[in-house]
């Protein structure tokens, strides 16, 4: 079996999928859009193609924000302040996902992180694989994000990302108590060579002040052949270690 030994050098703001199984949640920076695939025959393939979808970045989101949201890149208003929160040097030691690791036990492959420090943003970034045991030859993806604005407000690129998720059929729910906005977007993504097969991703977006953040979590099932993992389920692992991590860097 083919696994991910990082999630490659991809910028993280697009939490990824496997290319040609419909598009991830919206990046906030530009960047080279993903190389379409055909669906994968084998669990072998799967596997190759959900490892280097964290590596693809794709710009299709952003410059739908920009034409929908006049002035989203050339006006901002002035940031508002970071709270306590912080940059840390490896997101994925901060991260435990200690709910999402009793969901799926085995780790595939080696986690991927990277942390950049600017003066107008602080950018934090993890990938991870997990796997309900060590012999599965399935397995679900996180990439995690959380991003320092210190120059601008992030609210209107906040908006447009959401719009975005609902343009591409992402069902939306509010999440309230959760920073200043939060929202959950689920997608069932038939793959169009063989509908039998069903991409799915939840992704948790949080604005808090000057924070955006995301965790995004993607999964796979073939009618008839197995489980489809419980959305709510999901949902409830995303918002529970959304808020450990986001104490563990600062948050109230």
């Amino acid at each position: 079996m083919s696994t991910p030994t990082d999630a490659g050098p991809g910028y993280g703001s697009f939490p990824g999928r496997p290319s040609g199984y419909g598009p991830p949640p919206p990046p906030v920076s530009s960047g080279p859009a993903p190389v379409q695939a055909r669906p994968a025959a084998s669990s072998s393939r799967r596997s190759l193609l959900w490892g280097v979808a964290g590596a693809l970045v794709a710009s299709v989101v952003w410059a739908t924000a920009v034409i929908t949201v006049p002035g989203i890149v050339t006006t901002g208003g002035k940031a508002p302040g970071l709270g306590g929160y912080r940059v840390v040097d490896d997101l994925c030691t901060t991260a435990r996902f200690t709910r999402f690791t009793q969901l799926y036990p085995a780790q595939s492959g080696t986690p991927y992180h990277y942390s950049t420090r600017h003066a107008a943003m602080d950018d934090m970034y993890c990938s991870k694989y997990l796997k309900k045991s060590s012999s599965d030859t399935e397995y679900s993806s996180l990439y995690l994000e959380a991003q320092l604005h210190k120059a601008v407000d992030p609210r209107q690129e906040f908006e447009a990302q959401k719009s975005s998720l609902q343009q591409r059929k992402y069902q939306i729910s509010e999440v309230p108590s959760l920073g200043e906005q939060a929202y959950i977007g689920y997608l069932d993504d038939p793959s169009s060579s063989d509908r039998t097969w069903h991409y799915l991703t939840q992704v948790l977006y949080v604005r808090d002040g000057g924070l955006t953040y995301y965790l995004s979590w993607s999964g796979s099932y073939q009618e008839g052949k197995g489980t489809p993992p419980d959305r709510d389920t999901i949902r409830q692992a995303l918002l529970m270690d959304s808020r450990d991590v986001l104490k563990a860097i600062g948050g109230a």
